[in-house]
């Protein structure tokens, strides 16, 4: 029952986020985007409460016999392990925007669905997850060397991702035959009595794909924190929900926070050493989030710094330059 309750909750929010927080074709500013950012932090944080409770009463199954100080630790951790890997999301979120010329005013529609789509597959890759990891005790392992994998191959591969990303870009044009104009915020459009694929459904399909792709990471990392199935998909919705209002946020500012895929690094390795070393030793779980809050504080701080730096070199370089030429 509480799961249909939850889904409800879900549902619900996207229903208020869409016809009550976004009007049709209005634009994100970024005071906005910032107010809703904390707005759904906030609902994140609240329903790690709600989740106390429910372990405390028992008004859900826990097959793992949680604690509700506990469950909530691995709520809030599984939340803010999906936060921090979804920040290279956006990256990719915001180059296919730009691949496909998708206005900002219609970025929040595609997103809208590209959210519905992810609660679908999230709620099934979960489902299989789970199974896998209690039903094979050596998953944990290949879920371990995968993230591994995951980890350094993001930042070897660094400089190839907008190129693989404009490969998979050029397929789906192809495939989709899209037309090169907007139909409003319409997927589909005619031109000379063909039925086109529109700018906005090519952008969606990326999306969904790319998340499909993030979603094989981010589902076994959240799976070392926890298998408890509800505390696994609770945290994955509510980082999706404020994925959105992030993107919009950070939009202007994400080359701002480059040093932030070394604190992605950071936190992949250290959950791939959990899931490889959990059936010989156990991690206390305010080491988790220490770690996990740590690693994210660092990375905004260092990228803030290099980049005050840079500007810094800029300013004297130009200054010089004046005087030379003075």
């Amino acid at each position: 029952m509480i799961w249909i309750y939850f889904t409800i909750l879900i549902l619900s929010l996207l229903a208020i986020d869409l016809g009550v927080l976004h009007k049709k074709g209005q634009e994100l500013n970024h005071r906005k985007a910032a107010i809703e950012t904390i707005f759904w932090v906030s609902i994140a944080f609240l329903f790690s409460l709600v989740i106390f409770w429910l372990y405390k009463e028992g008004h859900i199954d826990n097959p793992r016999q949680l604690r509700p100080g506990d469950a909530l630790v691995k709520y809030i951790t599984g939340y803010l392990i999906e936060l921090s890997l979804s920040v290279d999301n956006l990256f990719v979120i915001a180059f296919i925007f730009a691949s496909f010329k998708i206005p900002t005013k219609y970025q929040h529609w595609v997103l809208f669905w590209g959210i519905l789509g992810a609660i679908i597959f999230r709620a099934s890759l979960i489902g299989v997850g789970v199974i896998l990891i209690n039903k094979i005790s050596w998953m944990t392992y290949i879920f371990g060397l995968f993230l591994l994998f995951t980890a350094f191959r993001m930042l070897s591969h660094a400089d190839d991702e907008e190129e693989d990303q404009s490969k998979m870009s050029d397929r789906i044009r192809k495939w989709l035959k899209v037309s090169k104009n907007l139909n409003g915020e319409k997927f589909w459009t005619r031109e000379n009595g063909k039925r086109l694929a529109t700018p906005l459904l090519a952008a969606l399909m990326m999306i969904e794909i790319t998340d499909v792709m993030f979603a094989l990471d981010s589902i076994p990392a959240i799976l070392a924190v926890t298998t408890d199935p509800f505390i696994v998909y609770s945290s994955n919705m509510f980082a999706i929900l404020g994925l959105r209002s992030l993107y919009f946020f950070l939009a202007h500012m994400l080359r701002k926070f480059h040093y932030l895929k070394y604190s992605v690094f950071a936190i992949l390795v250290f959950v791939a050493i959990k899931l490889l070393a959990s059936h010989h030793m156990e991690f206390p779980e305010w080491f988790s989030l220490t770690f996990i809050g740590v690693s994210l504080v660092m990375g905004v701080v260092v990228s803030l710094q290099k980049r005050r730096q840079k500007v810094a070199r800029w300013r004297k370089a130009k200054k010089a330059e004046r005087i030379s030429n003075d």
